[in-house]
């Protein structure tokens, strides 16, 4: 399927059963999140899964739960300049769990997206990403 591998882990295609480790993953880290916003997330994960114009995929952890996920959607529009065949692939979001950053988890995802375009004669692809909030500095003090 061109997802292949590299240093973090294999990547696969989400299925139904890794429903609610993406939900856990995708639902906002924020204490706000009610009942009824996680219903609707998974309702439109579990949509997503069977779509064909949607891949979600994901890296498992060693213990037993998904370590990253990433969706993407590829929408058809009339062709023009820099879409070539009408196909826009959208990088819909990539999130890894906290516990399992600095694998390079995100890099495999979005190059298993950019593969799955490919294959779907994508010939244009784009993402929108919010600018991080800024890290808290944590005070260093000299060693003697």
């Amino acid at each position: 399927m061109g997802q292949g591998s590299t240093g973090s882990g294999p990547v696969r295609r989400a299925v139904e059963y890794d429903l609610v480790e993406l939900v856990r993953l995708r639902a906002p880290r924020s204490g706000d999140v009610d009942g009824r916003a996680l219903d609707s997330l998974a309702a439109t994960l579990w949509e997503q899964l069977a779509d064909d114009d949607v891949r979600v995929l994901v890296v498992d952890a060693e213990d037993g739960k998904l370590a990253a996920c990433s969706i993407g959607a590829i929408d058809r529009r009339p062709p023009g300049p820099g879409s070539r065949g009408g196909r826009t692939g959208h990088v819909v979001g990539v999130v890894t769990d906290p516990d399992h950053r600095r694998h390079d988890h995100s890099g495999t995802l979005v190059r298993g997206l950019f593969a799955w375009f490919r294959e779907h004669g994508v010939s244009r692809v784009e993402l929108r990403a919010p600018v991080p909030e800024p890290s808290p500095r944590r005070a260093v003090s000299p060693s003697r």
